[in-house]
């Protein structure tokens, strides 16, 4: 018997749909091992070593977890394919005496049938570098939050938290608001014109931009009294249309989703906030039940910076388009999208 051991129960579920009986998939339900909550349990005098519990509501499913694995002769960490990911595999490895260096990692960007025959085929070990990295993170939590959060209970209000990315947040609002707070307004005036078409088809609203050929800029007109005079003219000008151009404007389709664009559109169309859109990303992901068609993942990863498609997807998608509505509807080429960012780790596919 091998055990597979994957964060959640969904995706437990949605996993074993696609195993045999020589698998047992588990869920660890998150973390099962975390710096203690009573104390700040990290070593600032030894090279900030931390030091791990495992919390009382956790303990249970420790207990089931040690059972199947010595019951086992392999072990799979199926956990999310990112630090947290990593690092939940790594304790898990800790708590179950298994040797991190000779462990079986796997990771797949998808819960689909052959995504998972894949990774099963081309297991690694625990990349101790990723998890090094999740810890420094939680580390500096609590090194930050336990200094900072007794301040703020006794500057603002009790039961408030300040951590890694709170206080930086705080410090960009307080250096946001000084600017705001020193801005001085300067008056400047705009003139429209709202005509009538001859043809009587509707209006047209044209924006005053030179006087005698010398073009505006924002602020020419600075004050009421200069731009009352020039009002008065154009009160009993005509209009006359001197050009009209005609262009054609290529428009590109956007890019795929990553997590930020992700969580910017679900908020613009629906009003989501991101912690929604995540909730709702990570049920769409784990999997949902389809009717007949049981427990289904529906969209790739979706914690990515990358928007870059896998290849086989692409491949897919290109006979799809051919044979459902023609070669003619197939660009030249294969369209490929680029990440503007230079601080971007693309280490996964984008949302799809």
């Amino acid at each position: 018997m091998k055990l597979l051991i994957v964060e959640s129960p969904t995706k437990a579920k949605t996993i074993s749909r696609f195993l045999g009986s020589g698998f047992k998939v588990q869920s660890s339900f998150g973390h099962l091992r975390d710096l203690p909550k009573s104390k700040m349990g990290v070593d600032v005098e030894n090279d900030f070593a931390p030091s791990y519990v495992i919390p009382a509501d956790k303990r249970k499913q420790v207990t089931i977890l040690k059972k199947e694995a010595e019951k086992s002769d392999e072990i799979y960490y199926a956990t999310d394919q990112d630090r947290e990911g990593e690092a939940i595999a790594w304790h898990l490895a800790q708590i179950l005496g298994d040797d991190p260096a000779k462990s079986k990692r796997i990771t797949f960007h998808e819960i689909t049938e052959s995504a998972l025959k894949e990774a099963l085929e081309n297991p690694r070990h625990i990349d101790m570098n990723m998890v090094d990295a999740q810890q420094a993170r939680r580390i500096l939590d609590r090194l930050v939050g336990y200094e900072l959060s007794p301040f703020l209970w006794r500057k603002v209000a009790k039961g408030l938290s300040a951590g890694r990315v709170q206080s930086v947040a705080v410090r960009l609002i307080v250096e946001r608001e000084r600017e705001i707070l020193a801005f001085k307004p300067e008056e400047y005036w705009t003139i429209e014109a709202l005509l009538a078409k001859t043809d009587g088809k509707g209006d047209l609203t044209a924006r005053l931009n030179k006087i005698d050929g010398k073009t505006l800029n924002k602020l020419a007109l600075g004050t009421k009294s200069e731009m009352l005079p020039i009002l008065k003219d154009l009160r009993s000008a005509d209009y006359l249309i001197n050009d009209a151009i005609k262009k054609e404007i290529k428009r590109n389709p956007l890019p795929p989703y990553t997590t930020s664009t992700l969580q910017q559109d679900a908020n613009r169309r629906h009003g989501f906030s991101a912690k929604q859109t995540m909730m709702l990303a990570q049920q769409l992901y784990e999997g949902v039940e389809l009717g007949g068609h049981g427990q289904i993942g529906l969209i790739t990863y979706m914690r990515t910076d990358s928007v870059n498609l896998a290849e086989k997807f692409i491949g897919e998608a290109k006979n799809f388009i051919e044979s459902e509505f023609g070669k003619e509807f197939l660009p030249p080429t294969t369209r490929r999208f680029k990440t503007k960012s230079k601080l971007a780790q693309e280490a996964h596919e984008a949302i799809r």
